[in-house]
């Protein structure tokens, strides 16, 4: 690395695909990252959005497409870093009278905040497959908003009581699962109690709830071969004032994120770049303005840095 090199304050979760670039084996032309060790990785995109403390930032999509509506000066590069899908996230309570997704309608569903991203792609799903009307949902909340001047449409509700208590009092009646939801306690920060992941056991009946997909992996499979999206959660988001700074980094650093992903094997799994995802950032971009989260409809191709990819 040349002495020289331009130093970034970075914030990124370590994973298989990026630990060759936290290892200091794969490091960007030109730049060195230093790391702020930020756990969980979700603390920090709140310290980015509201505070423009780190130079380069994991941040989730929605938080970035709802920033950027606010006037934070963020810019990205579409280095995808986490992405599942979320037919297997919705649960409800049992004796909920809850069988099928339009049920939904007219009652209270859980989520920690109503911009997660989890619950944008659980949304969308449920209105664009199933014909749910979101509007007639009474979204219950927990948690601030990342970005909190989103103005938030009249059938959020904000509750100082947690969720998941409501949940198993029988007060709401079906809920994200995991982090997005009934699985964790508090905002994230430091501490944050996770009583577990949710992925997997959300998709288990059990005393505590059901899923509203039985067969969500089934239901997943199919919705991804006919449609193409695989839903992003992760990308890399820098403040503008460094781009305008150091042209190149946006390609740097992507180069520097592919080699990284290379290293680990995992080609395949997580496509970066725009043109492969195009199906998954169109849908997001619909899903975020058809959920009243952004005012206008933002455009793919202005998302990103050019990267020559």
């Amino acid at each position: 690395m040349s002495s020289d090199a331009v130093h970034l304050t970075t914030a990124l979760a370590t994973r298989p695909h990026t630990a060759a670039l936290k290892e200091g084996a794969v490091v960007p032309r030109g730049f060195r990252l230093d790391f702020a060790d930020v756990e969980p990785i979700i603390a920090a995109f709140r310290r980015m959005v509201r505070d423009l403390e780190f130079d380069v930032c994991e941040l989730a999509p929605t938080t970035y497409l709802a920033a950027r509506e606010a006037g934070v000066p963020l810019t990205a590069i579409p280095a995808f870093l986490t992405r599942r899908f979320h037919h297997g996230d919705i649960v409800c309570r049992p004796g909920s009278g809850i069988r099928t997704p339009k049920d939904l309608e007219g009652r209270r569903v859980g989520v920690r905040a109503y911009t997660v991203s989890t619950g944008v792609w659980a949304r969308g799903i449920l209105a664009t497959e199933y014909g749910v009307d979101l509007d007639a949902i009474t979204w219950v909340v927990d948690d601030e908003e990342h970005v909190t001047a989103v103005e938030l449409p009249p059938n959020v509700v904000h509750t100082d009581e947690p969720i998941a208590e409501q949940f198993a009092a029988g007060r709401i009646d079906a809920a994200l699962s995991g982090p997005a939801g009934i699985g964790r306690s508090g905002a994230p920060q430091a501490g944050w109690s996770i009583a577990g992941s949710g992925f997997d056991d959300a998709r288990r009946a059990s005393e505590a709830f059901f899923p509203l997909f039985p067969d969500a992996e089934a239901a997943e499979a199919d919705w991804y071969r006919r449609t193409g999206i695989y839903p992003i959660h992760g990308l890399v988001a820098i403040r503008t004032d460094v781009t305008d700074a150091h042209p190149d980094l946006a390609a740097s650093l992507m180069d520097a994120f592919v080699a990284a992903k290379e290293r680990s094997g995992a080609v395949d799994t997580l496509p970066y770049g725009v043109p492969d995802n195009r199906p998954t950032l169109e849908a997001l971009c619909d899903f975020t303005f058809d959920q009243h989260i952004v005012t206008a409809r933002p455009s793919v191709d202005d998302l990103f840095q050019p990267v020559r990819r």
